[in-house]
C-alpha cells in the first residue's frame, strides 16, 4: 500500500514537471524549416521558446508593462551604449521577438537598422505575438548571419553597433563563433564602432571562446551574469572615465527599460580570466557545439 501511494506520488510529481506551469497558455506552436517554434503566457508574461522541451527563453515581453525588458540579458546588451552612446546605425543578427530592436528605434529614432533573422517563421512570430513592427529605417533579413555579413561587406556596409544574438536551441551556432567571423564583424565597425555580443560561460567553452575574441579585438569588457555579454570596440575600449561619462548621457534614456548605471556599470569588467595557452576557435576548428554543456 505503501509503496503504492509513493507511485502515484512519484507519477504526480513527474507530470507536474513534464506539463510546466499550470497557470501557462500555449498561444501558438509551429514546426518552421529549422526548429519547433511555442509562445505561451504565464501571468502575463508572454515568451518564446525553441522546442517543446527546451526550459531555454528566446524572448518574452510583459504585456502590462512592453517597455520593460523581462530577460536580463537584454538590459546587459544595452551596456554596449557606454561604449558609444550615439549610435546612428545597426546590425541585430538574432531577432528572437524583436525586443532589443524595438528599443534601439525607440531610444535612437531614425536609426540606420538592419535586423538579420534565419527563420522567417521567427520574424512572423516576433510581429504577430511580441508586437514588433519595424520602423521605415529598418530593414529585416532572412538569410544566415555569417551569409549577411559576407555580403555587407562587398556592399562596403559600415555599423556603429552590431549586437550578436543568435542562438539555436543549445547556444550560438559554430560559424557564428570564429575567428574568422570575428574578423569580418570587425571589419563592418565605424572606427568607433561596437560589437556586444549574448553568450553563456560555458565551462569548456569559455577559454576557447574568449581566446578568439582576444585575438580579433584585443581587450574586451564582459558581464557576467546568468549570461555572459561581451563587449568590443573597432578600436579598442574607453577609460573608466569615458564609460562613466557615457553611462550618465544615456541615463535618463535608459531608465524607461529598467537600466540604472549603479547597477549595471559596475558589472562592466576588464578581465583575462582564461589560460594564456588557450586556443581559438576558427573555420577549420571549431568544435563549439561539442563543449556546450561541459
Amino acid at each position: 500500500m505503501v509503496k503504492n501511494k509513493w507511485r502515484m506520488l512519484a507519477a504526480a510529481l513527474l507530470w507536474s514537471f513534464c506539463s510546466g506551469p499550470l497557470s501557462a497558455e500555449n498561444l501558438y506552436e509551429a514546426k518552421s524549416l529549422y526548429r519547433n517554434i511555442l509562445v505561451y503566457e504565464n501571468q502575463g508574461i508572454r515568451c518564446m521558446k525553441f522546442g517543446v522541451h527546451d526550459n531555454g527563453r528566446q524572448s518574452c515581453i510583459d504585456m502590462a508593462e512592453p517597455d520593460r525588458l523581462v530577460l536580463e540579458y537584454t538590459k546587459l546588451v544595452l551596456g554596449a551604449l557606454y561604449l558609444n552612446p550615439h549610435p546612428q546605425s545597426a546590425l541585430v543578427i538574432g531577432l528572437g521577438g524583436g525586443s532589443l530592436p524595438t528599443v534601439l528605434q525607440n531610444l535612437y529614432p531614425g536609426i540606420q537598422l538592419d535586423c538579420v533573422e534565419l527563420d522567417p517563421a521567427v520574424t512572423q512570430v516576433a510581429k504577430q505575438f511580441f508586437g514588433f513592427v519595424p520602423a521605415a529605417e529598418t530593414h529585416l533579413y532572412d538569410e544566415d548571419g555569417r551569409v549577411f555579413v559576407k555580403r555587407a561587406l562587398r556592399r562596403k556596409k559600415e555599423y556603429d553597433l552590431i549586437i550578436l544574438d543568435a542562438f539555436d536551441h543549445l547556444y550560438v551556432p559554430e560559424h557564428l563563433m570564429t575567428k574568422e567571423f570575428f574578423e569580418e564583424m570587425k571589419s563592418l565597425l565605424t572606427p568607433q564602432g561596437v560589437l556586444v555580443a549574448n553568450t553563456f560561460p560555458s565551462k569548456k567553452l569559455y577559454p576557447l571562446e574568449s581566446a578568439t575574441y582576444a585575438h580579433v579585438f584585443g581587450a574586451f569588457f564582459q558581464v557576467q551574469q546568468r549570461n555572459r555579454i561581451i563587449l568590443a570596440g573597432k578600436n579598442g575600449l574607453p577609460d573608466a572615465r569615458t564609460l562613466a561619462e557615457n553611462a550618465e548621457l544615456v541615463q535618463d534614456k535608459l531608465r524607461r527599460y529598467g537600466v540604472e548605471k549603479d547597477w549595471l556599470l559596475p558589472l562592466i569588467v576588464q578581465k583575462r580570466d582564461w589560460p594564456p595557452e588557450s586556443r581559438m576557435l576558427t573555420d577549420q576548428y571549431s568544435p563549439a557545439n561539442l563543449l556546450i554543456n561541459q
